[in-house]
């Protein structure tokens, strides 16, 4: 009966036996990092799903039916959110709130006259690894006896985005420091910004929900013009018909789609955070460059 005592001693370590962690994400890119962490011992839901806007979403009831069955839940914060305090309440959930950003240096600016948080953290790589630690520790006080595994892959995880922001500092130094200048949708890529020297303007601020002025649009033409910003883009989750008004007016062509807030659908080029940022990257800099 020895080998009947074996078998049963390691069907019962084996990863594959009990249901797996039942875990919610706010938005896809958050979810993504949540199952590199996790793997097959996590199941994620995650609510605003690819190419979907986070910033004007309306939570459905069968988001409401995840929350009440999950055992922890991962959200941005920094206001990213906007919805989810009234969302919770309303789910009566009452397990983890894991709020991924809890320690990055938020970035404060005036928009319109009011001092804002800019939500759009894990646009520099380096705040990607505090949200790494901060899944880590969750998944960990949540399952003890899975904590190893859930170690092992955030310490494989963050060496492929330390790989990843080497990568994109060279990258971005091969453009002159003088050309780093790109439009965007939305102010969503201060962190990117502060992080690689590259300097982003928006005719929106940092939510979708805000209107642009005519005076403000007008402003930021007259800025094109006058600092000859050669990049020009679109965002994923973004209506493009203000870009392609700013394009037609200062004569730069738009440069392709950006992922700011919200992954691709899988194989389509930003399934993942990494390849968002690889995306991205390989956009950019010719844009810059002008080529």
């Amino acid at each position: 009966m020895h080998w009947l005592a074996l078998l049963i001693s390691l069907l019962l370590s084996s990863p594959a036996i009990g249901a797996p962690i039942q875990a919610v994400a706010s938005f896809s890119i958050l979810g993504d990092m949540v199952k590199a962490i996790g793997g097959d011992r996590v199941e994620v839901t995650t609510i605003v799903g690819a190419n979907a806007d986070t910033h004007v979403y309306e939570p459905k009831p069968s988001d409401a039916a995840a929350v009440a069955r999950a055992q922890i839940f991962f959200v941005n914060g920094l206001g990213f959110e906007g919805w989810m305090d009234r969302f919770v309440q309303a789910t009566g959930y009452r397990g983890p709130l894991v709020i991924a950003s809890q320690g990055v240096t938020p970035r404060d600016f005036v928009d319109d006259g009011v001092t804002v948080t800019d939500p759009h953290a894990w646009q520099s790589l380096s705040n990607g690894l505090i949200y790494v630690r901060n899944i880590r520790t969750a998944l960990c006080r949540i399952a003890p006896s899975s904590c190893g595994a859930f170690t092992a892959s955030a310490q494989d995880y963050s060496e492929q985005i330390l790989a990843l922001d080497v990568e994109v500092r060279a990258a971005v130094a091969t453009v002159p420091p003088a050309e780093r200048k790109v439009i965007t949708t939305h102010d969503a890529f201060g962190y990117f910004g502060a992080a690689y020297g590259v300097s982003f303007l928006a005719p929106e601020g940092i939510s979708t929900d805000a209107e642009p002025s005519a005076a403000g649009v007008a402003r930021l033409i007259e800025q094109i013009r006058s600092t000859g910003v050669k990049a020009l883009f679109i965002e994923n989750m973004t209506d493009p018909r203000l870009i392609e008004q700013i394009a037609n007016e200062t004569g730069i062509t738009v440069g392709g789609e950006l992922y700011a807030d919200a992954l691709s659908f899988p194989g389509r080029g930003a399934g993942s955070y990494l390849e968002m940022f690889r995306h991205n990257i390989g956009l950019l800099v010719p844009a810059m460059k002008g080529d």
